[in-house]
């Protein structure tokens, strides 16, 4: 390594180290009943890096991860980032056809995989053109177990004789993660993140978010995803804060941690917000040391802003917004905004730029919709192998969200609802989240999703999938009599499906195309 680059380094391996020698002996990390120390879990990140070097990988190479939340999915990030080489995270919902694209595209020369997830990983490792190209093939499992045979035990890794750190060359835009993005084209795109984009955005989460080194933190949602892995997890391991793990955002096993680590912090959307509040634990558990919370992928409903403001009133509520490429926040909400400006973005986090412009990248005027530009070291490389779409994303010198919003007179900015969740209806537009808040207001409901089905009148209905509260009746007719008082005509719901739950993706959006397709069905 060159001896001025490696004195100015500044890259994500980096960053555990200079946290374990700051403060060698406060917990890093805690997953079950693992319980590691910085300097602990430096050490084993070490020598897990040695031994994929061992097994070939080297910097720039691209290794898949797909499994859920684990110890092993955490050391294994966090060697990778040592070694320069690139983390694929995968979707643990993705079926095998879905991941052998991933691997196709990404070029991957390695995977490991959780045990449970196993099938689907071998599946989608056949069925791609890689099975020749991936030498690395290893699998993360909570308890010993023999791999099959091809595979071996990530948990070998963690004990291999060489604990010195690796050195690689890692510069500020070098790739260091890989992450596919969902959106709403029939192939996911590779954003490339690298440690400029990545420590950048932990900068801003850091200040804005008013995170610290005390903090200790409950990370529930998938790691797969950039919310947690970057937003949350990475911040804390810079700040030298505690991180608990945990498997899956069960509300039950989240208000037991909180209370038996003393967790400071936690980050969970909104669907997960609420069914925290509707958990029969929720009034036994202590959670009086729970002092920030974050939440994202959606606006957070009126009504449960309030209800949080009652029930957990010392903790100061932050909103992100942002997306992948992006690594991934670039506005946020602050506590004292959340009702005076409920269902807002915020503003620009510190290192970002943001702007609403027509079609030619002109900026609108406070009110008007537009789309969502941002200027920002945060933003991506690139998409992978794809100069075409990279160059669209940043034309005229800004990143292109493709989301549309609104920036009013103070500044705060509102994303719009996407084009396929604006119901037309009789000539009229209605936005699914205005509905959505007047029934939440409903004291029987816990969760509600609007969305448009086709209509021979109508064209689109304005039709309602409603959970009720545990224990809570309520009928299609009482839903519509309590929107009729408190809406226009054109936005009563003209049809109301009363559900058990509403389907979610694995970072806690609601997958109203789902509910489309279920029910145009019975229309």
């Amino acid at each position: 390594m060159n001896e001025m680059h490696a004195a100015r380094s500044h890259a994500l391996g980096d960053l555990l180290r200079r946290s374990a020698r700051r403060d060698p002996e406060r917990l890093a990390i805690v997953y079950g009943p693992v319980r590691q120390t910085f300097a602990e879990l430096d050490e084993t990140v070490n020598r897990t890096a040695n031994a994929l070097a061992a097994r070939g990988v080297a910097q720039g190479d691209h290794l898949a991860l797909h499994a859920h939340n684990s110890y092993g999915f955490v050391v294994t990030t966090l060697a990778l980032a040592r070694l320069g080489a690139v983390v694929v995270p995968i979707n643990f919902m993705l079926g095998a056809d879905e991941v052998a694209f991933i691997l196709d595209h990404a070029q991957v020369t390695g995977l490991v995989a959780e045990d449970a997830l196993l099938p689907v990983s071998a599946a989608a490792l056949q069925a791609s053109g890689r099975a020749d190209a991936v030498g690395v093939r290893a699998v993360i499992a909570d308890a010993p177990a023999t791999p099959p045979e091809g595979w071996e035990a990530v948990d070998a890794w963690f004990e291999h004789p060489d604990a010195t750190e690796p050195t690689a060359a890692v510069g500020d835009d070098d790739p260091i993660a890989l992450l596919y993005t969902s959106g709403t084209e029939s192939r996911p795109k590779g954003a490339m993140l690298t440690s400029r984009s990545l420590i950048t955005q932990f900068v801003s989460c850091i200040v804005d978010g008013e995170m610290s080194r005390a903090d200790v933190e409950i990370h529930p949602m998938p790691l797969y995803h950039c919310a947690q892995l970057y937003c949350f997890l990475m911040p804390d391991l810079y700040l030298g804060a505690a991180s608990v793990i945990l498997p899956r955002p069960d509300a039950g096993l989240i208000l037991e941690a909180i209370e038996a680590e003393r967790a400071t912090k936690l980050f969970v959307p909104p669907t997960v917000w609420i069914s925290l509040l509707r958990h029969p634990d929720f009034e036994t558990r202590d959670l009086s040391s729970l002092r920030k919370g974050y939440y994202g992928a959606s606006a957070m409903p009126v009504e449960v802003l309030l209800e949080m403001s009652r029930r957990l009133p010392d903790v100061r509520l932050f909103n992100f917004y942002g997306q992948t490429e992006m690594s991934p926040m670039a506005t946020l909400l602050r506590p004292e905004d959340q009702v005076r400006k409920a269902g807002s973005a915020g503003r620009p986090s510190i290192n970002v730029e943001t702007l609403v412009v027509d079609d030619q990248d002109r900026p609108v005027a406070p009110g008007e919709v537009g789309e969502i530009v941002h200027r920002s070291p945060h933003a991506m490389l690139g998409y992978y192998n794809d100069p075409a779409k990279t160059a669209e994303a940043f034309k005229n010198g800004w990143f292109h969200s493709g989301d549309l919003g609104v920036i009013d007179e103070e500044g705060y900015l509102s994303v719009v609802d996407r084009k396929k969740d604006m119901i037309k209806t009789g000539g009229e537009n209605v936005a699914s989240r205005e509905v959505e808040e007047v029934i939440y207001a409903h004291e029987a409901v816990q969760e509600v999703a609007i969305f448009g089905l086709p209509d021979p009148r109508w064209i689109e209905a304005v039709t309602a999938a409603v959970v009720p509260r545990t224990g809570a009746d309520v009928t299609a007719e009482e839903i519509v009599a309590f929107c009729r008082e408190r809406l226009a005509g054109f936005k009563v719901p003209k049809r109301v499906e009363i559900v058990g739950e509403l389907p979610k993706n694995a970072s806690g959006k609601i997958l109203k195309r789902e509910l489309r397709d279920r029910f145009a069905e019975t229309v």
